[in-house]
């Protein structure tokens, strides 16, 4: 079997696997129409990768995804590097996101936080300065979820031990919820 094909069954299995996770995804779409409709912001946050996916989806709510509609407020934290400069330089860069969620985050905002390890501390970090502020906090980690797990109001954990696998199903997610978001709008 060539790699391109092995790959190619590796994503089916794992999003036959990501499946389970339906009800909590639709949840979080929820929450993410509810806060986007009364004038809240999502944060995102995430390393590698997951900061480019928070990015990504930070672009596809104030742009837009599927359908004309008025632009919704989100950041990505992971892209100011004079923040992320300063902060990591003052403080560490453990708490990049979290000072950034203490300025910027208000009650009945979203913090979307990636991890596929679920154990980065800069994201939990700024999961707990979430929970200070009042946020809602959703999660996307792989195969067991991590500290995340237990921190996070909606952990999607794929089920998936491969990073890349895990996180193509990442921005499939991000991608449901912007369509769930901009539904009815």
């Amino acid at each position: 079997m060539s790699l391109v094909t092995q790959r190619m069954k590796d994503h089916a299995a794992v999003l036959e696997a990501t499946m389970d996770l339906i009800p909590d995804i639709e949840k979080a779409g929820a929450l993410f129409k509810e806060a986007l409709a009364s004038g809240h912001k999502i944060l995102f946050c995430g390393n590698g990768g997951s900061a480019a996916d928070s990015q990504h989806l930070a672009a596809e709510i104030v742009g837009r995804f599927q359908k004309e509609r008025r632009p919704f407020p989100a950041l990505a934290l992971t892209v100011d590097t004079s923040i992320l400069t300063a902060v990591g330089n003052d403080y560490g860069f453990d708490t990049v996101f979290a000072r950034q969620v203490r300025a910027l985050g208000e009650k009945g905002d979203i913090l979307v936080g990636i991890s596929t390890s679920g154990n980065s501390q800069n994201v939990l970090e700024a999961i707990e300065a979430a929970r200070e502020k009042g946020l809602t906090v959703i999660g996307m980690t792989a195969y067991g979820g991590g500290k995340m797990k237990e921190a996070c109001d909606i952990c999607l954990s794929v089920p998936a031990k491969v990073t890349a696998r895990a996180q193509e199903m990442h921005i499939m997610i991000g991608h449901i919820l912007c369509e769930i978001a901009e539904e009815d709008m």
